[in-house]
């Protein structure tokens, strides 16, 4: 039996997650987003190479193909991904980005039914289009005759494409994952998206943005490098191997929450009507779709950070 400690790291690991959002938020409204981006994951590289040396006992090397898969990964969950996040985050309120981040896995099962020829259970089946549905209430803010009209804003649309970037990202990782360890895949990719980063960050102002963060900034990203990615990693994958994918995958239904809850507190959004049946409807959805059967478990789990 597993020791409660793995369950309190799932548990903060899901608050930490959430409180991305509020960091995002906080430091997307001052600085540029792929300054923040490189920021972030320069810091995180740092830690996760360290790490990675100290686990694997090396830096272990990888051939032409693995190369290829982590530049991808870099691309698209950390470059992106990131950019798209920090953009959205200065438009939009934290609470209503984190509920359609959270329509992840529901898209991750659609991409694998479709390139990876995965099945689909009843339940999951269920599960995604209930999960989708309630993104659709929370961007639209309960009138879906804007998005037939188009009226969606331009903060909701990049939050959507960050969804599709981790869509992407998670399963080139379960190809990547095959052949290295969840943490390299993870610490190579974000070092990958790092260098992708630097040069937009360079155009877009880096070496003013260093000099006029404010500490609050500074802050906020030193949480998103440290809590929102390197430890939230590391206790995640812990708890998918002691518990195993499916069981420590339910704990990202907390995010969300987390995130409603710590913008609500911290950043004063109110939680309207369409963004509680919102909630309940993605929420529900994230549980069905993460119902897999233990031979239908995947070799990763879409999170976000």
């Amino acid at each position: 039996m597993a020791s409660p400690v793995v369950y309190i790291k799932l548990v903060l690991t899901a608050l930490f997650w959430g409180g991305t959002f509020v960091a995002g938020r906080q430091v997307a409204g001052n600085l540029g987003p792929f300054s923040i981006a490189f920021l972030r994951f320069a810091m995180a590289s740092v830690l996760l190479l360290g790490l990675t040396r100290i686990q694997e006992g090396r830096l272990p090397p990888v051939g032409k193909r693995e190369i290829l898969l982590v530049i991808l990964l870099g691309l698209t969950g950390v470059f992106a991904y990131n950019a798209l996040f920090f953009k959205g985050l200065s438009l939009i309120e934290a609470s209503r980005a984190s509920l359609i981040v959270a329509t992840c896995p529901a898209f991750i099962a659609i991409a694998s039914v479709l390139f990876l020829r995965e099945r689909v259970t009843f339940i999951q089946a269920i599960g995604i289009p209930l999960s989708i549905l309630g993104a659709t209430v929370v961007i639209s803010q309960g009138d879906l005759g804007q998005i037939v009209a188009g009226g969606v804003g331009r903060g909701e649309l990049f939050i959507l494409g960050c969804v599709l970037n981790w869509a992407i990202y998670s399963l080139v990782g379960k190809v990547a994952m095959r052949r290295l360890s969840p943490l390299v895949c993870v610490s190579y990719s974000s070092l990958a998206g790092a260098i992708a980063l630097a040069v937009p960050a360079l155009f877009e102002g880096l070496t003013q943005t260093v000099r006029r963060a404010s500490l609050l900034d500074w802050t906020s990203i030193a949480y998103l490098a440290v809590f929102g990615t390197v430890l939230g990693f590391v206790w995640f994958y812990q708890g998918v191997r002691l518990i195993g994918t499916t069981r420590a995958g339910l704990f990202i239904n907390f995010v969300p929450i987390s995130a409603v809850i710590l913008a609500s507190l911290l950043l004063h959004e109110p939680i309207t009507w369409s963004l509680a049946v919102g909630a309940i409807l993605v929420l529900s959805g994230v549980y069905l779709t993460n119902r897999a059967s233990p031979r239908q478990m995947p070799q990763s789990k879409g999170t976000r950070e």
